[in-house]
């Protein structure tokens, strides 16, 4: 089902080769919803394409920047545990800086590969204490504890 909301963003001109951004709201046929810009790709398709807000069926929520009809941008996805992170994405994947939070409390902050905590960053436990350094996936080594002294 497509509900169309058109806006004009972009007046398309005869010889223009960016198409014309609209804004909808589409229900997918698994339930998945999306309300934002979009495009006709070249071969008719809609695309999700600038800003907008997809919301799974499980309540998985992305509000952010569409390209190429995947995430790609800056945007925040937040998972029904309570999981968030806000930051830079590219295909899908949490890639370049942002910050990620656990339902526990605990956090990173950093650099992001591939969905991968990977980079320079600093993490807080849940107790609060703070640990900085050099993030490779599952391993850090030589992280340094962050003395907090108020």
């Amino acid at each position: 089902m497509i509900r169309k909301r058109v806006y004009k963003k972009d007046k398309k001109k005869e010889g223009d080769s960016p198409p014309e951004i609209l804004r909808t709201t589409y229900i997918f046929p698994n339930g998945d919803r999306y309300d934002g810009e979009y495009k006709h790709a070249s071969d008719g398709s809609l695309e999700r394409d600038g800003q907008g807000t997809h919301t799974t069926k499980d309540r998985t929520v992305y509000d952010g920047s569409w390209k190429e009809d995947k995430m790609n941008g800056t945007g925040r996805l937040v998972h029904p545990s309570g999981a968030v992170y806000e930051g830079d994405f590219i295909n899908n994947q949490f890639h370049g800086k942002g910050k990620y939070s656990w339902p526990n409390g605990s956090r990173y902050e950093g650099e992001f590969n591939e969905n991968r905590m990977e980079g320079e960053g600093q993490f807080m436990d849940t107790e609060g204490q703070m640990w900085t350094g050099t993030f490779r996936y599952r391993a850090a080594p030589g992280l340094r504890f962050k003395l907090n002294m108020d």
